[in-house]
């Protein structure tokens, strides 16, 4: 059998090395070792999805819990010689024109002449009691992955300004019983968005919400200050982000207002040899959008390392 051992260049560097285990990092490791590269996976273990109760839309594998996910993908990648770390990377620098060089938590280092960050973002979420024990379950982040779930549903959007807005349209195609509670957060909203709030009916509450009751995790109602109950079948609610780690940073990646980095079709970031994938890139936060990055730039990073004879002239 091939072992990543066996596939290291005469200095003992890896073809390429992921920083990252989610799906974006898993299927670019897949695609990677299928093209006989030798392939490191860092994975520090602290997936950002983990308490979802199922990843919806993922082709064939309806309601897949994370951990599943990742466990099959995990069990793939060592079946074709991927080296799996569960480590975390402090530091990564460049060696040259064509190696990085990787600094693991526990005094490891490692060698690449590729390097994938497929890092992910951190979620900040807002500080309401009750709020964790529904997540996944019947609160959510995402419209797009669970709106289907609120068809005909009582829900409430927390969250404020333009993504709260834009939250409480996109579930304005499954249900017409919606509220926003901006939890005191400041609002900067134009006439136009109000005017197509009003014209939804779709009430703006500020006061600040104290507790999110549910059984079962099950939300029934939310609880207000002032002693208002709002009673409620799903709540979606906006999160503050940021990169999961700076290795972009310390690599100087072009990054969005966003703080996220910048690919292009290659997912190719603007320093040479360094691609990115998944949720740490603009676009959607899909688990199938972020595995299929990951095999568009495992196609890439292939192609880069290919001998001049192997490529097409001109």
């Amino acid at each position: 059998m091939t072992t990543p051992e066996n596939r290291l260049d005469a200095d003992g560097n890896y073809d390429v090395a992921i920083v990252g285990g989610g799906p974006a990092g898993l299927s670019a490791a897949i695609w990677l070792a299928r093209y006989e590269r030798s392939v490191v996976v860092v994975d520090s273990g602290d997936p950002r999805n983990w308490e979802t109760r199922g990843i919806n839309g993922f082709l064939g594998l309806p309601k897949v819990k994370p951990p599943e996910l990742r466990a099959a993908g995990r069990d793939e990648c060592r079946r074709y010689g991927v080296q799996l770390l569960d480590q975390e990377v402090c530091k990564v620098s460049r060696n040259g024109s064509d190696a990085f060089s990787l600094e693991l938590a526990d005094g490891r280092s490692l060698a690449a002449r590729r390097l994938l960050l497929a890092i992910g973002i951190k979620d900040v979420w807002p500080e309401i009691p009750g709020l964790a024990a529904a997540y996944g379950e019947t609160a959510h982040v995402c419209p797009d992955c669970d709106g289907y779930e609120a068809k005909g549903k009582k829900t409430v959007v927390i969250g404020s300004g333009r993504r709260a807005v834009g939250m409480a349209l996109a579930l304005a195609n499954w249900t017409d019983e919606i509220i926003i509670c901006t939890n005191c957060a400041a609002q900067d909203l134009d006439e136009e968005m109000l005017e197509r709030l009003q014209a939804l009916n779709i009430p703006v509450l500020c006061e600040r919400v104290q507790s999110v009751a549910s059984t079962d995790r099950d939300v029934s109602c939310i609880q207000l200050e002032g002693g208002m109950q709002l009673d409620c079948e799903r709540i979606f609610f906006s999160l503050g982000q940021h990169p999961a780690d700076d290795l972009g940073a310390q690599l100087e990646c072009e990054r969005d207002e966003g703080g996220l980095i910048v690919v292009d079709g290659g997912q190719h970031t603007s320093v040479e040899h360094v691609y990115a994938a998944g949720d740490i890139t603009p676009g959607a936060q899909l688990a199938i959008s972020a595995a299929a990055e990951g095999a568009v730039a495992a196609i890439a990073i292939h192609k880069s390392l290919l001998p001049e004879e192997l490529r097409m002239p001109g």
